[in-house]
Parts: structure tokens; C-alpha cells; sequence
């Protein structure tokens, strides 16, 4: 393919070489990658995209409609190295004409397994544990020092149990877990799999020892745990989220970590992110922040790469793509 012909790709961030050997291998890309770890600022985003064909991006790319500007009339397809895809002006997108590639599935069982340790470090105080085997505080054994809670026998409710939230309730199960709750907009038949009961929000929150977010950010679930939903939930009870930080109300969050009204929470994600240093979540011995790191496996990162640069191929060439989000 001459160089008058090659296809303008800019590619937002630094990913892994899985992806990027796809893309150079195909020979049709005249590939501009901003070449760092961090996210690329906004004016060199705007000058990047300029004239694109494709845009290969990120979850922390805000591709609105002054991006689609920026890019003009040569835009066919948006590639994005992620399952969520909030950060895209969908509708925008679709008025163009424009597809989008995704990566669903591949982050399934990575993001599973991170949210099962991170309720058991939460629920079991691991980080605590740490802490004071570092600093002094572990002396002698004592009967209640450092007491959690425990999976066996316990009630579990997972909201939203699609892919990851199924995939989060079959490696609880062998657990012991006694009851599986689960709510959605509707009832799911694969939940027969794990035994898992479909019941109203409330009846959730008031039943169950551990409450998991696991579903999608949409205009329903911004914000949807909030400070009526905490205070729904046992005093024993633990919060789990590794969706999306903008559907739980940090403040309420924080008023009813602080005030006994539940027992602890563990969150993967976060509004903003990161999450300020002197934040105040981060003052609480029961509250467990993670850096985002749900799909951080170094094969499910580069299983996202090869997909998303798949993707960004078919959408050039016009064929049909591995996994395209249908608008």
C-alpha cells in the first residue's frame, strides 16, 4: 500500500506490544501513537486525531464531539482497549456513521478474581493486618484483635449479573455461600447456574452479608448507592464495587462507613480517578481502594490489545469486527 493510501491511526496511550504488532503488521496503518504511560492531554489529543481514519483510545479518553470535529469527515472507527465505553458520545458516534470496537469478555474472568480478593481482603481486614505487622501493633493473640467476616454461610447479593457478575457468583459458591441474591432490570436464566435468586433492590440490601456492584454505568445506576441505599444494609453487612466509581455517592459512602452503618467497603473504582490523595475515604481503617486494577493480569491486558487493534482493522477495512458494540 503506497503512503498516499495508508490509513491515519492515532493511538491515545502507550499499550501493550500485542496490539501494537498487529497494527504495524498489517502494513495499511500510518500509526501516531502518544508514546507514554500516562494519558495524552487534551490539545495533543485534538491535534492527533486531526484527519484520522481510526482512534485507538482508552477509558480515560473523552471522546466527545469536539474530538469528532477535531478528527473531521476521514473518521470510520473508534477502538476502544475497554469493556466500558462511557467515556464515548455514543450518540454523536452514531449519527456519523462511525463504528465501534470494544473488549468485552476478555477481561471477564481477570475482573472476576480481583473482585473476590478484593472482598476477602476487605471482609478479613488483610490491609490492617499488614499494617500493624509493620508498625508494631501485632503483640500477643488476642480473641476479637482483627476480626472479620466470613464467606461460609453467608448471603450474598451481586447487583447486576451479567458477564463479570456471573462470572464474580460462580467463585463465590464454593465458598459456602449459604443464599445468592441477585437484581437487574429482569431475571437472567443463566443465574440457575449458581442458584442465584432474583429479588427487588431492598430485599437485597436488608438480606444479604455482602452487597457486589457488577453492573453497567447508565442514567439508572449513576449514583444509584447512595446514602437511602446504605441505610438499608446491615451493620455487618460489606460493600463491594468494582463497576464503575460514579454509581455509588462517595460522601454517603463515607457517612456510613464513619457511622457504624455498615461494616466495611472495598472499591476497585472511584470518582475521580485516581482518587485524591487527602480524600476522605482514605482516613478509614474499613474502607479498601484500589487503583482500577480489575483486568490487571498481563494476559488479559494483552489479550485486550490484540482485540482492540482487531477491531480498529475490521473498521478500516470494513469488515466485520471481533467485537463491535451494536448502538
Amino acid at each position: 500500500m503506497s503512503a498516499q493510501q495508508m490509513m491515519k491511526v492515532f493511538v491515545t496511550r502507550r499499550i501493550p506490544q500485542e496490539g501494537m504488532k498487529i497494527l504495524q503488521k498489517a502494513g495499511m496503518c500510518n500509526l501516531s501513537v502518544w508514546d507514554s504511560d500516562e494519558p495524552v492531554p487534551r490539545a495533543e489529543l485534538l491535534k492527533g486525531v486531526a484527519g484520522a481514519h481510526g482512534i485507538l483510545c482508552l477509558l480515560s479518553d473523552k471522546i466527545d464531539t469536539e474530538v469528532l470535529d477535531a478528527a473531521g469527515p476521514n473518521l470510520k472507527v473508534i477502538s476502544t482497549l475497554s469493556v466500558g465505553f462511557d467515556h464515548l458520545a455514543i450518540d454523536e458516534i452514531k449519527k456519523r456513521g462511525i463504528r465501534v470496537g470494544y473488549t468485552p469478555d476478555v477481561l471477564t474472568d481477570a475482573t472476576a478474581e480481583l473482585t473476590v480478593a478484593l472482598l476477602l481482603a476487605t471482609a478479613r481486614r488483610l490491609p490492617e493486618g499488614v499494617e500493624e505487622v509493620k508498625n508494631g501493633g501485632w503483640s500477643t493473640w488476642k480473641p476479637l484483635w482483627l476480626c472479620g467476616y466470613g464467606l461460609s454461610g453467608s448471603t450474598v447479593g451481586v447487583i447486576g449479573l451479567g458477564r463479570i457478575g456471573l462470572a464474580i457468583a460462580r467463585r463465590l459458591k464454593p465458598f459456602g455461600v449459604k443464599r445468592l441474591l441477585y437484581t437487574g432490570r429482569q431475571p437472567k436464566p443463566q443465574a440457575q447456574e449458581v442458584d442465584g435468586e432474583y429479588v427487588p433492590l431492598d430485599t437485597l440490601l436488608s438480606e444479604c452479608d455482602f452487597v457486589v456492584v457488577s453492573c453497567s454505568l447508565t442514567p439508572d445506576t449513576q449514583g444509584l448507592c447512595d446514602k437511602t441505599f446504605f441505610s438499608k444494609m446491615k451493620k455487618t453487612s460489606i460493600f463491594i464495587n468494582t463497576s464503575r466509581g460514579a454509581v455509588v455517592n462517595q460522601e454517603d459512602l463515607f457517612e456510613a462507613l464513619s457511622s457504624g452503618q455498615i461494616a466495611a467497603a472495598g472499591l476497585d473504582v472511584t470518582t475521580p480517578e485516581p482518587l485524591p490523595t487527602d480524600h476522605p475515604l482514605l482516613t478509614l481503617k474499613n474502607c479498601v481502594v484500589l487503583p482500577h486494577i480489575g483486568s490487571a493480569t498481563y494476559s488479559t491486558r494483552g489479550v485486550m490489545s490484540a482485540l482492540t487493534a482487531n477491531n480498529l482493522l475490521a473498521g478500516l477495512t470494513g469488515s466485520e469486527m471481533p467485537s463491535e458494540l451494536k448502538m
